[in-house]
């Protein structure tokens, strides 16, 4: 089989990839409205496989002593998680009665996440580095939990299969045609590259606008100034450090991703004003 064939066959599989499509949530003001594939993984599949990740997350870091090891600090971001939540209705409802948990893991890394079902950690690294104040640390949350409500690993998980058969079925095809198990391993290697590029790269990359956008939202809605967006990612920008060029990077750049929050600011300020009158 030629390499245009091959790459005939791993096309077919992305062309696979933007056929039955639905949205995991509503637009909201800032109005995410992409068509999602997810039909190759149930939402109940994720959220088990999710679940259960965290599970082991959590009883590795209570046997280090590593887990909520300063009752203030856990407090705060707890506090802070569940303002969020409590807005997370506006984009899908199922969203409020799920098992929500909200951890502090001690760590140098400078991260946080939210699985899928509403598991969320905070690592220490990204409070004791970047030092955020509560409407910094409220745009990370935000922007973590809108990766779950808008189920971004349950979509990449989907994907991954059809990259998985597509791999699969392309080196059979080369393995029967030329009687060679050699060329069907060059056919996964070549095949792995391609669809990484068309398949796993810019989704994810669509992904992390998309939680910045609805985090943003959800921040504001919950009394949190969303310009604290702007000042958590110049900070983050500020740590430095080699970082790949944006094209084949999973994160947008800290430059277009700065950009694209102060375009949005004006969408949610009038929340983040009503939500201030409310709480005062």
């Amino acid at each position: 089989m030629k390499a245009p064939m091959i790459l005939a066959v791993i096309l077919a599989c992305s062309q696979l990839a933007g056929c039955a499509t639905s949205s995991t949530t509503k637009s909201g003001n800032v109005g995410v409205e992409r068509q999602q594939f997810l039909s190759l993984v149930s939402e109940k599949e994720a959220e088990e496989q999710s679940t259960l990740a965290y599970q082991q997350t959590i009883k590795d870091a209570q046997a280090k002593k590593l887990l909520n090891t300063d009752s203030k600090e856990t407090q705060r971001v707890r506090a802070i998680g569940q303002r969020l939540i409590a807005q997370v209705g506006v984009f899908r409802a199922d969203a409020l009665k799920w098992d929500w948990q909200i951890n502090v893991q001690e760590s140098k890394e400078v991260n946080a996440y939210c699985m899928a079902g509403g598991k969320i950690m905070v690592y220490t690294g990204l409070i004791d580095q970047i030092k955020p104040t509560d409407d910094e640390l409220a745009a990370v949350m935000g922007h973590e939990i809108s990766h779950a409500l808008r189920e971004h690993v349950r979509e990449q998980m989907s994907r991954a299969k059809v990259q998985q058969m597509g791999l699969l079925g392309a080196a059979a095809l080369v393995g029967l045609s030329t009687k060679s198990g050699d060329n069907a391993v060059k056919t996964l290697a070549l095949g792995g590259a391609v669809a990484t590029v068309a398949l796993t790269l810019p989704n994810s990359r669509t992904a992390e606008h998309e939680a910045d956008e609805i985090g943003l939202e959800l921040a504001a809605r919950a009394g949190y100034n969303p310009n604290a967006a702007v000042t958590l990612w110049q900070k983050m920008g500020a740590l430095g450090g080699e970082k790949p060029p944006e094209f084949l990077s999973t994160h947008p750049s800290d430059a277009s991703r700065i950009a694209d929050i102060q375009r949005l600011v004006p969408k949610v300020m009038p929340l983040y004003e009503e939500a201030t009158l409310k709480r005062k």
